[in-house]
């Protein structure tokens, strides 16, 4: 008898476990292997295909993949797929704990209900305690209409939760397919949106809803594509190739961030010689003021191995952001680019600066800015673009930053400009300029124009009078000599020892602590 029941418990528990594998398999598959075949054609991966490919080998471990939504009404009843459209769970990237979800368009084409969005939320709620980064993919037709407000208050979830998370924990966002209405906003919200080239879209609005309003015929690709929010509306910060592309992305950003706001970001062992020069540095400034140079050459000249990982490359370019390591510890540059606008600041130069700015001080990368700005770009256009509101909020970035803060101006750095760019001003901990460096109220023309304009008025050689006290206006101002005199530039440096100079300046800066008057937070010019 006994036997018997053993034996009928032993059956019980192995159809058990068969049915579990049924599941787990099930679950496997998401849409089914048409669907699967119709997203490989289309050249794109599989959510759980994305995430391996993105973490460490067998290192995933998932979360959530029973769930399903509890809806029965319009023919919801017939469509209940285990893991409800996305998939949750963590493992390491380069052996760092991460947190990931991805978006399974084989199910209804990974649209949005509330389980759904709980799995993503708790995804959330899981790095925020446990203090790791957070990389979604986004491959979504959107809010599931047949769940109503029901899948609207699941986007407010998970908005809510990446606001909380902002400057706690590194945010990544990679679109890999449709991102369209509500589903953008997450994105929106996190530190990184990374789109694919052809295969990425997002909008508010679609090309349909678009004709309809206003009556333009637009495509997917010219109203919400790559190019376009890396080119034209600086939404994207990063354009991949391909997915794979776009998954080394991901992987190098994480590789200068920490895991969170408490900790420092990863530090490598210096392989560059730390003493190392550059003669060319000598030689890069034309002696003509007004002719440009390329910053990058100077950038790429400084860091270690020459090795600069740009932010927004494509998208105002006259101001130059990115990553970069000096003799091992990982910083974040903010440059002005003379090629572009003579380097001059503007509205999106301003946000595409201000926004790097605060970034690296959530996650506690040191700043180095290096500066020829000949002002703000001056016109209507400007103007009425808010140049006023979006010049202030990187003057708000730069004073707000606790983080080691060291400038170079290597020549132009005229009047407001000049004290928006890192000047000692804000807080800066170390102001370095070459001997070619500029610092004056104005470009002397201008600046003789307005203070000797009666001299000029009565000269009987206006123009030549002009070029000889243009000439004296410039000996007197238009050296480094003058702000160094005050204290505002700590060292005259020779271009060739830049590098040696700003790893002397930083490795003290390191162990550097600022307190702030306590407060809910500011009121910044957005």
């Amino acid at each position: 008898m006994e036997s018997q029941q053993k034996k009928s418990q032993e059956e019980t528990t192995k159809a058990k476990i068969e049915e579990y594998k049924e599941k787990y398999q099930e679950a496997l598959i998401g849409g089914g292997q048409r669907r699967i075949d119709a997203q490989h054609d289309k050249g794109k991966y599989t959510a759980r295909e994305r995430i391996q490919l993105l973490l460490d080998p067998e290192t995933f471990v998932e979360t959530g993949t029973f769930v399903t939504h509890h809806k029965n009404q319009f023919g919801l009843e017939n469509k209940k797929y285990l893991g409800d459209g996305v998939v949750t769970g963590y493992g390491r990237v380069d052996e760092r704990l991460v947190y990931v979800y991805a978006q399974d368009f084989t199910i209804m084409g990974g649209s949005l209900g509330n389980s759904h969005a709980k799995k993503i939320a708790h995804i959330i709620d899981q790095a925020m305690k446990n203090g790791a980064p957070v990389i979604g993919f986004n491959d979504s037709g959107g809010a599931r209409i047949q769940e109503g407000v029901d899948s609207l208050a699941g986007y407010g979830e998970i908005f809510f939760r990446n606001v909380n998370a902002s400057g706690v924990i590194p945010q990544i966002s990679v679109i890999v397919g449709p991102s369209a209405g509500g589903a953008v906003y997450s994105p929106a919200l996190t530190d990184f949106i990374i789109m694919t080239k052809e295969t990425s879209h997002m909008f508010v609005t679609g090309p349909s809803v678009v004709k309809t309003v206003t009556g333009e015929d637009i495509s997917f690709e010219e109203l919400g594509g790559a190019s376009i929010h890396t080119l034209k509306s600086g939404v994207a910060h990063f354009n991949g190739n391909d997915e794979r592309d776009s998954i080394q992305i991901i992987r190098r950003l994480l590789s200068f961030l920490p895991s969170n706001n408490l900790e420092l970001p990863p530090v490598l062992e210096p392989t560059d010689d730390k003493s190392r020069m550059d003669e060319g540095l000598n030689s890069l400034i034309p002696d003509d003021n007004k002719l440009p140079y390329d910053m990058k050459k100077v950038i790429c000249s400084v860091v270690d191995h020459g090795d600069f990982f740009e932010i927004h490359e494509k998208w105002a370019k006259n101001v130059v952001i990115g990553f970069a390591r000096l003799n091992g510890y990982p910083i974040g540059i903010v440059a002005n680019q003379p090629p572009v606008l003579a380097g001059a600041l503007d509205s999106e130069g301003s946000i595409k600066a201000s926004k790097f700015v605060r970034l690296c001080d959530s996650f506690n990368i040191p700043i180095i800015t290096f500066v020829d700005v000949p002002g703000f770009l001056p016109g209507v256009d400007q103007e009425w673009k808010g140049i006023i509101r979006n010049g202030a909020k990187l003057l708000y970035a730069y004073c707000e930053a606790t983080v080691p803060k060291i400038a170079v101006v290597t020549r132009k750095a005229f009047g407001g400009a000049y004290i928006v760019m890192a000047s000692k001003h804000l807080g800066t901990d170390v102001n370095f300029a070459w001997p070619t460096a500029e610092i004056a109220v104005m470009g002397s023309e201008a600046a003789v124009n307005i203070i000797f304009s009666k001299q000029l008025s009565k000269a009987k050689d206006p123009i030549k009078e002009q070029q000889k006290i243009e000439a004296e206006y410039r000996e007197k101002f238009y050296t480094p000599y003058e702000a160094a005199s005050y204290g505002y530039i700590d060292e005259i440096i020779s271009p060739e020892e830049t590098r040696p100079k700003l790893i002397e300046a930083l490795w003290p800066l390191l162990t550097k602590r600022e307190l702030r008057i306590g407060k809910k937070h500011g009121n910044i010019p957005l």
